[in-house]
């Protein structure tokens, strides 16, 4: 285990008096050289496990650090102080281990060892890829179900496959852990599927290894139909708002933006009308993290992002790349003489519009054109909302948070023309289907029923518009 780097264990303890001691003395001698820090954060226990942990930690070789929660955080937020901890102290793994005994501290060495493969960002011990293995360590009937069943459903919604989302025996790279905004999460226990949505979203790598199921006279502290209720409001609010519709206060994502890359999605419809062109120079406006620049990229063109942040990866995706603030032009650095302008999903974030439209235009030779993206903010979802009164913010979508501007049909068609471009071609797309998660089994359909939709009542039903653009020879300069 060399390659791993500093080593911590985390243990939760919440009157745990009677057990801590034992956990502690579980964990494999022969391990000890390689533990950094054992973390043990009592969450303001009833009972005496501080002081239990307080003189465990007198005796014993290990590099014990005690901690005891003024008050009560819960079981997540007994977690989010270790992880801040670890973080804190440069750890590179941290291992969260109960203190009540139910998860084996025997296979630690085993929870660590798939670290050495620096592409691993997350460890989890399943009770499930061992058949039968949970009911003969007298894991309740109704709850290996409940297990079964749950997990299930939060892989179909995710779109993920792990045998198990509930166990309690976890490994993190501490550097994962920093990317994440796991500190926004439920301080319950729901914050185990949360930062799991969190990994999947991000795009991190978990790996599962078998572990024994131990069920004794330890207290369970979980009401589990809440608990079931929680964890499925929190795979259906990830899925709702990766389409645009949730404001992130259930699950707390990333920053960034996701390519859409369906043949039905706007970032899809943008690479099929430019297959059939002669590969040139283009200029991205609002390239984010470069994932639709790269496309073109390989299909031969020459890439220009420009974006107000950078996003780690970007400069690899692009030809080149210009950080600056969009709200004052296309900057100096981006070049000129582009054959095409690129402004997909930007022009709603910016105060002035028309005027990076003029701007873009400027840069483009003749006979370029320029395609945008915009939502459309008389589709459905914001007129239901605005109807009823409860028009707010998303964390993606139409009603996205940081969105200055809102276009319909009409006004982004009136500002292109004002700003000296006709539309060549205009087009409404539907909801993201691939990042809203569904299933092949149903996107036959549903895609054949949006198809019809849209053909009937576009201004309503269109998620997104799309225009292709030429510039009028009049208001080139």
């Amino acid at each position: 285990m060399t390659d791993i780097g500093r080593i911590g264990i985390l243990v939760v303890a919440y009157n745990a008096e009677s057990t801590l001691t034992q956990v502690l003395d579980r964990i494999p001698p022969e391990f000890h050289d390689q533990i950094n820090e054992v973390i043990v954060s009592d969450d303001s226990s009833t009972d005496g496990t501080f002081e239990v942990g307080e003189a465990y930690k007198e005796s014993s070789q290990l590099p014990v650090t005690v901690l005891r929660q003024p008050i009560n955080l819960g079981y997540g937020g007994n977690q989010k102080v270790g992880y801040r901890l670890a973080i804190d102290q440069g750890l590179d793994v941290i291992v969260l281990l109960h203190g009540d005994g139910q998860y084996a501290p025997e296979k630690l060495p085993e929870m660590v060892a798939p670290f050495e493969d620096p592409t691993v960002d997350a460890v989890f011990g399943s009770r499930m890829m061992d058949p039968g293995g949970a009911l003969r360590g007298n894991m309740p009937l109704y709850k290996f179900v409940g297990n079964r069943v749950l997990s299930k459903f939060e892989n179909v919604v995710l779109g993920t496959d792990l045998s198990e989302f509930h166990s309690g025996y976890r490994a993190y790279r501490v550097s994962t852990l920093k990317e994440l905004p796991f500190e926004k999460n439920s301080d319950g226990f729901d914050f185990d599927t949360e930062i799991i949505i969190q990994l999947h979203d991000a795009g991190k790598k978990i790996v599962e290894i078998p572990i024994p199921t131990y069920y004794g006279d330890e207290i369970c502290r979980v009401n589990g139909l809440g608990y079931a209720a929680a964890v499925a409001k929190d795979v259906v609010a990830y899925r709702l708002q990766k389409a645009g519709f949730g404001d992130g206060n259930r699950v707390a994502l990333r920053e960034g933006y996701d390519f859409k890359g369906s043949p039905e999605s706007s970032h899809g419809r943008v690479l099929e009308m430019l297959a059939t062109r002669t590969p040139g120079k283009v200029l991205d406006l609002g390239c984010s993290g470069g994932l639709l620049a790269e496309r073109l990229l390989r299909a031969g063109f020459l890439v220009t992002g420009v974006d107000a942040e950078e996003v780690d990866g970007v400069r690899e995706r692009v030809s080149s790349f210009v950080l600056a603030d969009l709200n004052h032009g296309v900057p100096e650095g981006a070049g000129s003489g582009f054959d095409l302008v690129l402004a997909c999903d930007v022009l709603e974030h910016l105060r002035d519009p028309g005027s990076l439209l003029r701007d873009a235009g400027d840069h483009l030779v003749a006979g370029g054109t320029a395609i945008i993206c915009v939502p459309n903010f008389s589709h459905w979802y914001p007129r239901i909302r605005s109807t009823l009164g409860i028009f707010d913010y998303d964390q993606r979508g139409i009603l996205d948070e940081s969105h200055l501007r809102f276009f319909t049909k009409r006004s982004i068609r009136r500002l292109v023309e004002r700003e000296g471009f006709s539309v060549e071609h205009l087009e409404a797309v539907g909801l993201p289907l691939d990042v809203l998660g569904v299933q092949k089994g149903w996107r036959k359909l549903i895609l054949a029923l949006e198809k019809k939709l849209l053909s009937l009542w576009p201004t309503m039903f269109g998620y997104q518009f799309i225009l292709e653009l030429s510039q009028n020879a009049d208001s080139r300069r």
